[in-house]
């Protein structure tokens, strides 16, 4: 069993740069790959960001592209969401996953097939 515990998320303003963290319990984290995904406030839960097990691929939504970094630190057990230049548009609450299945091939863009998910920090830009 996989625990996901994120943190980082605050008030920012628009342009300002915020990094998530998402901490994992399973000393075999490393053999997940990890996504994130955000739900704004009326909408669904939509694909941020994810990260291969290797850490060799990744896989952005259109919306963050060029904006958000996904990364980790297997050491550290930690996966991470840099995100720069931060919109109004961005406000949601983030949640990190893990992939149901170690050593996955690629990565999932879509919630089917995370089968572990942290409960969320909530990020809000003012503009």
């Amino acid at each position: 069993q996989v625990q996901l515990v994120e943190s980082g998320g605050g008030l920012v303003q628009a342009g300002d740069s915020l990094r998530l963290s998402c901490a994992a319990s399973e000393r075999t984290f490393s053999s997940y790959a990890m996504g994130w995904f955000r739900r704004a406030p009326g909408k669904e839960r939509e694909f941020v960001a994810a990260i291969s097990w290797t850490g060799s691929s990744t896989y952005y939504a259109d919306s963050v592209k060029g904006r958000f970094t996904i990364s980790r630190d297997n050491a550290k057990n930690t996966v991470y969401l840099q995100m720069n230049s931060l919109k109004s548009e961005d406000t949601a609450v983030y949640y990190c996953a893990a992939d149901q299945t170690k050593y996955s091939i690629g990565v999932r863009t879509t919630v089917v097939g995370y089968g572990y998910w942290g409960q969320g920090t909530q990020v809000t830009v003012s503009s």
